[in-house]
């Protein structure tokens, strides 16, 4: 079976016909931004290709995360670093907040789940050195 690559949008208005279909990248994108502003959030988790990417100045905002079209129905997978010392469960309920509130706002779609992934913690050492701790074996 062929990976769905859009979601249709329904359109309520009589007057106007045609279609708008959105790709699923796009999608990932919005989630990715969303849940990049969720204070507590270090960074996503990412390939080497998007590191590699990132050395050339192009930031992929749809790293770390993976969404899935089943029926009607739209999940997530978020896979994130955070800071060390913030509280893991206050901040995958705002990064899952912050996700379904900007996919409904900017799409009118309904995430029916999105799942939090900590894939590791980054601590700042008072010498301004960053400590990846992690146990993510896509590292």
């Amino acid at each position: 079976m062929a990976e769905q690559k859009y979601v249709s949008l329904q359109q309520d208005s009589g007057k106007i016909n045609g279609n708008v279909e959105i790709s699923h990248q796009v999608i990932e994108i919005l989630l990715g931004i969303a849940t990049n502003q969720v204070d507590g959030v270090y960074e996503m988790r990412g390939t080497i290709s998007s590191r590699i990417d990132s050395l050339f100045g192009r930031i992929n905002h749809g790293k770390g995360v993976d969404v899935s079209f089943n029926d009607d129905k739209i999940s997530a997978d978020v896979y994130v670093y955070l800071e060390y010392g913030v509280s893991i469960p206050k901040v995958s309920l705002e990064i899952q907040k912050s996700a379904i509130e900007q996919l409904e706002f900017m799409t009118d779609l309904d995430l029916s789940e999105i799942n939090v992934h900590v894939v590791g913690l980054i601590a700042k050492k008072e010498t301004g050195e960053i400590e990846r701790v992690t146990t993510d074996k896509k590292e």
